[in-house]
């Protein structure tokens, strides 16, 4: 996997509003902001790469609480491959079908269990469905 590390610039959990009586919708959303190129060092090498800067969501619907993750993601490749994902992010805003789903697949485990762990310190309900057992 050409993922080499993940970090967060910001992780934000806050209340907006009281719930009583209300029924509440969690929107969850990931998305690429920008895609910049950023070579990795290692040692007398540089390996061609990428800064993928991301945010994800948590929406507590209608306007109880929200969950906001952001930072960025270090993807490297081949010289090649790196001038084609910053070529079709200029033009469209957009990346490579395979790189996007890798990068976003990863994101996604990584963010979800970071949202789960920030819902249960603020008392709020899992921003994702856990499994339940059911009596019979």
């Amino acid at each position: 996997m050409p993922i080499l590390t993940v970090s967060y610039s910001k992780l934000l959990t806050q209340r907006l509003e009281s719930k009583e009586g209300k029924n509440l919708s969690i929107n969850n959303n990931i998305s690429i902001k920008d895609i910049i190129k950023s070579d990795i060092n290692l040692g007398e090498a540089k390996q061609p790469g990428l800064r993928f800067t991301f945010e994800f969501s948590s929406k507590y619907e209608p306007k109880y609480a929200e969950i906001i993750i952001t930072g960025d993601v270090i993807y490297y490749s081949t010289q090649a491959r790196v001038d084609e994902v910053l070529k079709e992010w200029k033009k469209d805003k957009t990346a490579p079908k395979d790189i996007s789903a890798e990068v976003i697949n990863h994101l996604l485990s990584r963010c979800n269990i970071q949202a789960l762990l920030l819902s249960r310190e603020m008392g709020l309900p899992s921003p994702i469905p856990l499994p339940k057992v059911s009596a019979k």
